[in-house]
């Protein structure tokens, strides 16, 4: 379906010799929820190759960062779209009785990873909860290591802090440390000096979605065709930056963030396609951004289970469906 904003530049008539001029598109604001990077990509392409443009939308990506805090911007009104890490904030939202509502999931799995050291009798799943020390940032220690406790009989006592340094892992090589699979095995690699075991808490039942599409309620209400253009638009644009040419997206990539590096970009794609990030699971067959009930439901009991949020939460009122699910994108696929 064509928004209403492409719609009146397509049935501009030709008048006297000389084309009418196109209505202007609807200005939008996505907001990261970190540094500009490979991460978000997708969004980088659809603007850099005219997606978004093409159904009515002129999309500005402002991105986050350490000190940046965008979900207070959605609601008041000041951004129309925020990057949610995974469906934990969402359900608090509910809690709330915030109107907020995840509309797509563009990373099926939450690139959410432990290291070890290889060689060191922790080079299975099962083998990490013999580790020294767990090395877990404090979200993370509120959140999924819980789960793990729980799940898997970690001992708590053994989590230290991590700083955002890899250092310590480094240096101890019986402990195992939390990380970005996209990220921090790349920092590992290139300070320590060895590649490390990765494990995806996504490959061993921690089945959250990530790297969401955030609105309010209002926008889905007034304004669903441009919700539907930025929810087709940003896949169409995953697809054509994992498997198309992506040159003019890290182009803005590295604009907005001088500091990244060709080959931080290279290792990340790499891994966002090595692991399925993005494009796995129901993806495959229902598009990138997808979701499903059941899955929303199991991750939510299983935070439960952890004590990480309460039971009783209406996840319904935590996203919806509506704009996802319809194979928007797969004959980008190459």
């Amino acid at each position: 379906m064509i928004s209403r904003f492409a719609a009146v530049s397509a049935v501009l008539a030709v008048v006297a010799g000389s084309v009418l001029p196109a209505s202007a598109a609807e200005k939008v604001t996505y907001m990261t929820n970190w540094l500009a990077q490979a991460e978000h990509g997708g969004y980088y392409q659809a603007v850099a190759d005219g997606t978004y443009a093409a159904c009515g939308l002129e999309v500005t990506i402002q991105p986050g960062g350490p000190q940046v805090s965008g979900r207070p911007l959605l609601l008041a009104g000041k951004i129309d779209f925020y990057m949610g890490g995974n469906m934990l904030q969402a359900f608090d939202a509910v809690q709330q009785n915030i109107p907020l509502r995840v509309v797509a999931a563009t990373f099926q799995k939450d690139p959410q990873v432990f290291m070890s050291h290889p060689g060191q009798g922790l080079d299975t799943w099962g083998d990490l909860k013999n580790a020294d020390q767990y090395i877990v940032g404090d979200e993370g220690f509120q959140s999924f290591f819980q789960w793990i406790v729980t799940e898997f009989g970690w001992d708590i006592t053994k989590r230290v802090p991590y700083t955002f340094n890899p250092a310590p892992f480094i240096a101890n090589k019986k402990s195992v440390q939390q990380g970005y699979v996209t990220s921090e095995p790349f920092a590992v690699e290139k300070e320590g000096g060895f590649v490390p075991n990765q494990f995806l808490l996504a490959d061993n039942g921690f089945n959250a979605y990530a790297t969401t599409i955030e609105t309010m309620q209002d926008t889905i209400d007034k304004r669903p065709e441009v919700v539907k253009c930025f929810v087709d638009g940003s896949a169409k644009g995953w697809y054509n930056y994992l498997y198309g040419d992506n040159k003019a997206a890290n182009e803005m990539i590295k604009k907005d963030n001088p500091d990244i590096t060709d080959e931080q970009i290279a290792f990340t794609i790499a891994q966002l396609k090595k692991f399925g990030i993005v494009d796995s699971g129901d993806a495959e067959k229902m598009g990138i951004g997808a979701m499903e009930d059941a899955r929303m439901q199991s991750f939510y009991d299983k935070m439960v289970a952890a004590k990480v949020v309460p039971a009783g939460i209406d996840i319904k009122k935590a996203y919806t469906l509506d704009f996802v699910n319809k194979g928007v994108g797969l004959e980008l696929k190459k």
